[in-house]
């Protein structure tokens, strides 16, 4: 069937039913090219240069770039001027839009300091196996651990204040702890006093309470591994118990040495603080802002406290967990980041901050599951606590405070109620339940929250 009147025998477009196979033949016209083509082969040595453009004159102004004349142009590659050659270059190499380098992960960790952390938490409390024998009565247990709730919300509370104080300036950060880890101590020694009377274990309540004071200072400073060294003599204390008996002195000596370490230490870092230059204006946040930090530092007290006075074990495996924490609260931002690069609409990146939340959670957990059947400790309570605990810092450090602070408490709140009122379900099951509700809430609100891409930007 031809197309054309001379029956398709020039170089026009012809269609053909072949009588002899009954095949359709299409025939198109045949482009010659000179071989070695001078202008294919600067397409091919500029492609990946080429290829990005988004108009012929980013063509022309690479070819400029590279020295070309116009002698050049019309000698080497036939074409009357630069512009003609960019966009015959242009038309040739096909569009490419390469991804950008990646750049660093802004919220890469930092091992060697989670790791510490993780120590830094557990290694205090060899002091109360350290000098349990000196104060250890209903009353001196009760005033250590109201000394402690006091102290862990109020150094939650005032470790907010100070990184926000930072922002303006070293000298207003070291002006905060000046006055707030001091009056913490104060606060917490007065509340042991009035709880256990004067006696040894007030002055252990005294020393707990300056000494969590002073280690506020450091870890907001980040000097961990100078907290560490004020821990060498209550570890080799401790260390030594199973063959050796100290005596009574240096029970005493020994933890009181780390206490007046780490407040010299931290009163250094204060000074250093307080030397820098004052920041120009300004004006200080308001006090309300830190508050759901401290009322989460006192739930979460008052939960772990819970969970303690059945199974000491899994204070400290929760404990020394925390380092583990806060590690996978980095790779949570640094993912959620590379989750961002990665995906063209809002429901891919749901998908894959869904799938990272259950990656870091899931990383946190799962290995408390041997610890706790190691210590002897009951694993279910054990998961619900520490996942309403990450959660709620994972919260916390996008700057929703009053969401896990309100759920922390309500969970506490309901725990301590359980446990007082005669008839309540037994054992560990108050603790259980409040914590795994509390928990569910709370990564619902972190998959609802920091599902949506501007959460991260």
């Amino acid at each position: 069937m031809a197309l054309e009147p001379d029956g398709g025998q020039g170089d026009t477009l012809a269609l053909r039913l072949a009588a002899a196979d009954a095949t359709l033949s299409l025939r198109l016209p045949r482009r010659r090219r000179v071989p070695d083509d001078p202008v294919d082969l600067l397409a091919a040595e500029l492609a990946d240069r080429i290829g990005p453009a988004v108009h012929a004159y980013e063509v022309a102004a690479l070819l400029e770039s590279e020295g070309l004349t116009g002698e050049q142009i019309q000698e080497r590659y036939g074409r009357p001027d630069l512009f003609s050659l960019a966009a015959d270059l242009y038309g040739r190499v096909p569009r490419s839009f390469p991804e950008p380098p990646l750049g660093p992960d802004p919220w890469a960790p930092d091992h060697v300091r989670c790791a510490l952390r993780g120590a830094l938490f557990a290694l205090p409390g060899l002091a109360y196996v350290l000098t349990g024998g000196l104060w250890h009565t209903p009353r001196g247990v009760y005033a250590l651990v109201a000394a402690g709730l006091l102290s862990w919300a109020w150094g939650q509370a005032l470790s907010h204040r100070a990184y926000l104080r930072l922002a303006a300036g070293a000298r207003e950060a070291g002006r905060t702890l000046l006055v707030g880890a001091p009056a913490g101590a104060l606060f917490a020694t007065a509340a042991a006093l009035a709880v256990a009377g004067p006696g040894p274990a007030a002055l252990f309540g005294a020393g707990q309470s300056l000494y969590l004071a002073a280690a506020g200072v450091l870890l907001v400073r980040g000097r961990e591994r100078l907290l560490l060294l004020t821990l060498l003599p209550l570890a080799a204390g401790a260390a030594a118990l199973p063959w050796w008996d100290p005596g009574p002195l240096p029970r005493i000596v020994l933890p009181a040495s780390t206490v007046v370490l780490a407040v010299a230490v931290a009163g250094r870092e204060i000074g250093e603080m307080l030397r820098a230059a004052p920041a120009p204006g300004g004006t200080r946040p308001p006090v309300r802002a830190s508050l759901p930090y401290g009322l989460f530092g006192l739930a979460a007290g008052a939960l772990v406290m819970s969970v303690g006075q059945r199974q000491p074990w899994a204070v400290v495996v929760l404990t020394v967990s925390m380092g583990p924490a806060e590690w996978l609260l980095y790779r949570y931002r640094g993912l959620s980041v590379a989750a961002l690069r990665a995906s063209a609409d809002e429901a891919g990146f749901r998908l894959r901050s869904a799938r990272t939340l259950a990656l870091c959670l899931g990383g946190y957990l799962l290995p408390l599951v041997p610890a706790a059947l190691l210590t002897g400790a009951e694993p279910a309570p054990l998961l619900a606590l520490a996942a309403l605990l990450w959660t709620a810092l994972l919260l916390q450090a996008f700057g929703l405070a009053w969401l896990p602070a309100g759920v922390t408490l309500t969970a506490a709140a309901g725990v301590a109620a359980a446990a007082t009122l005669p008839g309540g379900p037994p054992g560990t099951a108050p603790l259980l339940i409040g914590c795994a509700i509390a928990a569910g809430v709370l990564v619902s609100a972190v998959l609802w929250c920091l599902g949506r891409p501007t959460a991260h930007s």
